[in-house]
């Protein structure tokens, strides 16, 4: 029982710090607020987002094995696989800020030069599509853990 709790309490905290971090990359990737600065910062908060997504991915799967339903209930639940394909989704649709930020980075440090309004619009769309599908997460998941979708 212990052991479910901590496993649910590192969940929880992964989640609210990837939420705030995306969050954040929002908020900071607008055309009018990019700077030097900025692009620094947001870079760096885009890893600690990835960090908490592992974190996140890694408490979960710690979850279904080490919880009290156990891998059985869990991986048979279609709403798991929903739940896992939502994530899954949202990962990928990470990479492209990430590897545009280290980009921006990049130049930044180099020669000083900043995006185009066009990117960063393009960028900050990607991080709004992700920061709308995570708020759906939950959702899948209260249905889940109240059992529904479940065999039997």
């Amino acid at each position: 029982m212990t052991l479910e709790a901590i496993l649910a309490y590192v969940h929880l905290l992964a989640i609210l710090t990837m939420v705030v971090f995306i969050a954040s990359e929002a908020a900071l990737c607008r055309v009018e607020w990019l700077n030097a600065a900025a692009v620094e910062r947001i870079a760096r908060v885009d890893m600690v987002y990835g960090i908490a997504a592992i974190a996140v991915l890694l408490t979960g799967v710690a979850r279904t094995w080490w919880g009290i339903k156990g891998t059985a209930w869990y991986w048979t639940n279609p709403l798991l696989h929903v739940k896992l394909g939502l994530f899954i989704i949202i990962g990928v649709l990470s990479i492209f800020p990430t590897l545009t930020y280290f980009r921006w980075r990049k130049a930044v440090r180099a020669s000083g030069t900043l995006p185009d309004a066009a990117e960063i619009r393009k960028t900050r769309k990607l991080v709004m599509i992700q920061a709308h599908l995570i708020a759906l997460v939950p959702l899948v998941a209260v249905f889940l853990a109240r059992g529904f979708g479940a065999r039997g």
